[in-house]
C-alpha cells in the first residue's frame, strides 16, 4: 500500500520552513504528500518535492470557492492529478436540495478539471455523517448524485466522530472511495487529542481493507499534542509494519 502525508498536518512547520519540512518528510519515509493551499506555495512546493524525490498524486483546495482555472493550473505544474475539495460548512448538508447544489457545482468543476487532465474529489468531516437524508447519511446521498468521474476521499476518523462505522461507510461508498485520510484517537472533536494509527479507537487495518479500491491511504492529524514529526513517524511505521505482517501471511499461505 502506498501512503501519503497530508500536508496541513504540517503546516505550522512549513510556514517557518518549507524545503526543510519536506526533506524531513521524506527522511522519515513517505514518498507522496497531499498538498493544500498550493496555489499559494506551488513554485516553493514543487522545487522541495522535486529536491527529495516526492510526488504529489493529491492535493486539497476549495473548487467551490476560488478560482478553479488557478487551481487546476497548479495541480497541474505539481504533478497533482486528483485535486479535492477539503471541506464544505456544516449547514450545506442539511437539507436535499442545498446537497444537490454541492454536487451539482462539483460535477460542473470536474468538468474543468477534465479540461486540465485532472480528477476532481470530495474530503469529509463529521456533519456529512450526522444529517440523514431520506434515510441515508448525506455523504451517501451526495455519492449517488455526483457524476462517475469525481471520487471521494473518505476521512475515516470523521466519519466515526460523526456516528458512523467507517468500515460500513466504506463498504457503502464502494469504488467511488479512491483516498482515504487515516487517523485515530478518542473520536471526539478534540483534535488535539488525536493519537498515531494503531493508538486509539479506529479499527485503522480494518478500515484501509474496507477501502477496495483504494489508491492512496493519506495520513492525517489535525492537531497532535505531542511532536508531529514524531507522530507521522509512528503511523507510517505502524502501517508499514500491518503490510509487512499481511506480506508474510500471504508468501506462507
Amino acid at each position: 500500500m502506498t501512503y501519503s502525508i497530508q500536508l496541513y498536518t504540517l503546516r505550522n512547520a512549513i510556514q517557518e520552513d518549507l524545503p526543510g519540512t519536506i526533506r524531513k518528510v521524506a527522511d522519515i519515509g513517505f514518498t507522496q504528500v497531499e498538498p493544500y493551499n498550493f496555489v499559494a506555495t506551488a513554485k516553493e512546493l514543487g522545487a522541495a518535492l522535486k529536491e527529495n524525490g516526492l510526488t504529489a498524486p493529491s492535493g486539497h483546495a476549495p473548487l467551490l470557492s476560488q478560482d478553479q482555472d488557478e487551481i487546476f493550473a497548479a495541480a497541474r505544474e505539481l504533478g497533482i492529478t486528483t485535486v479535492i475539495d477539503p471541506f464544505i460548512a456544516a449547514d450545506r448538508w442539511q437539507s436535499a436540495e442545498d446537497i444537490q447544489a454541492t454536487a451539482a457545482a462539483l460535477n460542473a468543476a470536474a468538468k474543468k478539471g477534465a479540461e486540465y487532465g485532472i480528477r476532481v474529489g470530495y474530503h469529509n468531516h463529521a456533519w456529512e455523517l450526522e444529517s440523514t437524508i431520506e434515510g441515508r447519511t448525506a455523504l451517501e446521498y451526495f455519492a449517488d448524485l455526483l457524476d462517475p468521474e469525481l471520487v471521494l476521499e473518505v476521512d475515516t476518523y470523521w466519519v466515526a466522530v460523526g456516528g458512523q462505522d467507517p468500515v460500513d461507510i466504506l463498504a457503502k461508498l464502494g469504488d467511488r472511495v479512491k483516498l482515504i485520510h487515516i487517523k485515530d484517537g478518542p473520536l471526539n472533536t478534540d483534535t488535539k487529542a488525536q493519537l498515531p494509527a494503531g493508538k486509539g479507537k479506529v479499527a485503522v487495518l480494518d478500515v484501509v481493507a474496507a477501502a477496495k479500491s483504494l489508491e492512496v491511504g493519506v495520513v492525517e492529524f489535525d492537531d497532535y499534542a505531542g511532536d508531529i514529526f514524531e507522530g507521522i513517524a509512528e503511523s507510517l511505521a505502524y502501517l508499514n509494519a500491518a503490510d509487512a505482517a499481511a506480506a508474510t501471511e500471504g508468501a506462507k499461505a
